[in-house]
């Protein structure tokens, strides 16, 4: 008569339930995956954003290429009136770009517009050259390095930006340039090297108006835009 192991049977059935539960677990999607972020982009769609928690049951049928240029379009109608060249020119970079949405691309310029005052008030090189065309970075550069050997420095706070709209576009090629009126709230003042404030005010806000241009190139995978001119707004 053959006898059975207990201890050899239950460490079977442990096992079996183990490797059940696992397959429950492994490979299912946690729904939290992110991509990369990209300022600006049109905004991706986001379970968590959803209030309804899309379920995973729940297919999405692709929307016709026409109905997404249409919709697109009525994005750019929304900041550059019908017929205006402006207008014709966000089209042809939306034409060469499909990621291009006006208003998320205002709101990441803005975002690099604050990071760039910054870093150049504070010298940091780093951040000026991944968000700078390099013959601004350069002259960039240059003034940060002439102010360095004054042994002066820049005390800024950068308060807000107050509006910052599209006012011209075009196309150069593949290249996509958008230019931006920029108006903003910031607190600056230039120390020599005893302390002493040689420009600007510590204590006052001031409003800043500036015309910035920002670019890509619309065949690379790169999606960053850069910083390819700028000039006051008077």
């Amino acid at each position: 008569m053959e006898f059975f192991d207990f201890g050899t049977i239950f460490f079977l059935v442990a096992a079996i339930v183990i490797f059940f539960q696992l397959r429950n677990v492994l490979g299912r999607r946690t729904g939290s995956e992110r991509p990369p972020f990209d300022p600006y982009s049109s905004p991706r769609n986001d379970a968590r954003g959803d209030p309804a928690q899309q379920s995973e049951n729940v297919v999405s049928l692709p929307r016709r290429k026409g109905a997404e240029a249409e919709a697109a379009y009525a994005a750019i109608d929304a900041v550059a009136r019908p017929g205006t060249e402006l207008n014709r020119s966000l089209r042809a970079i939306r034409d060469a770009d499909p990621a291009f949405e006006p208003k998320s691309f205002v709101d990441g310029a803005k975002m690099a517009y604050e990071m760039i005052v910054m870093a150049y008030a504070d010298g940091d090189r780093r951040t000026l050259k991944n968000l700078l065309s390099r013959e601004v970075y350069d002259g960039f550069v240059a003034a940060i390095s002439e102010r360095e050997s004054r042994s002066e420095k820049i005390q800024s706070s950068f308060v807000g930006i107050d509006k910052a709209e599209i006012v011209n576009a075009e196309m150069k090629g593949s290249e996509a340039h958008v230019t931006l009126r920029v108006v903003s709230q910031l607190v600056s003042a230039t120390r020599n090297a005893a302390g002493e404030v040689i420009d600007g005010d510590p204590e006052t806000v001031a409003e800043v108006k500036d015309v910035w241009t920002f670019a890509r190139d619309t065949r690379s995978r790169d999606p960053n835009w850069k910083l390819v001119a700028t000039e006051a707004d008077d």
